[in-house]
């Protein structure tokens, strides 16, 4: 994810995350098709459904969403409220910022609110050995 968004730095950059148990073991990127897509993110229905097809067929299951704040902190932007439509779906915000203290952080947004959640990030060894 974080090579996906330095390569657009100046646009939001987003995708769709999946794995098992709990486990996000991939990240597909998406096209932003947003009108303003420096200051917004959304992925047009069609790409949605292929990227689920694709998960299903790899025999996994959407465990997040992601897109990037080139230019803000990363956390829910009053938009990013109004616009979540999976309240079940952790979204992941990230900040292409070298000196972020967290670069990656995780809400469930739902009725209006947005919730941190804690996460682990996990080398890919280290995810071998969890699965283990």
């Amino acid at each position: 994810m974080q090579e996906h968004i330095r390569g657009e730095c100046v646009r939001e950059s987003c995708g769709l995350l999946a794995g098992l148990d709990g486990v996000i073991t991939h990240a597909f990127r998406a096209t932003n098709a947003a009108d303003k897509p420096e200051t917004r993110y959304e992925i047009a229905p069609k790409e949605i459904f292929q990227r689920m097809r694709e998960m299903r067929a790899a025999g996994l299951e959407l465990l997040g969403i992601y897109h990037s704040h080139p230019n803000g902190k990363n956390e829910p932007s009053p938009r990013d409220i109004e616009c979540a439509c999976y309240p079940q779906t952790p979204y992941f915000i990230l900040s292409p910022a070298a000196d972020s203290p967290r670069p990656v952080r995780a809400f469930l947004i739902a009725d209006g609110r947005a919730n941190e959640l804690d996460i682990q990030i996990l080398s890919g060894d280290e995810v071998n050995r969890e699965s283990a």
